[in-house]
């Protein structure tokens, strides 16, 4: 299930830089896709953490 998760996001991030690439983002502009886009991909990944931490 991990590794699934996983390729998924990455797949996520191809998506988010092909995303900037098409619409000519500039660099400001694909820095604020990956920022917004991935972070709730950060959320997940710190939800896993959390459950690790607490033993849940």
């Amino acid at each position: 299930m991990t590794f699934g998760i996983s390729a998924f996001m990455l797949f996520m991030l191809f998506i988010i830089a092909e995303l900037a690439w098409k619409s000519k983002a500039g660099r400001g502009g694909t820095a604020v896709l990956f920022f917004v886009l991935a972070l709730g991909m950060v959320g997940f990944v710190a939800k896993m953490i959390i459950q690790k931490l607490w033993g849940m």
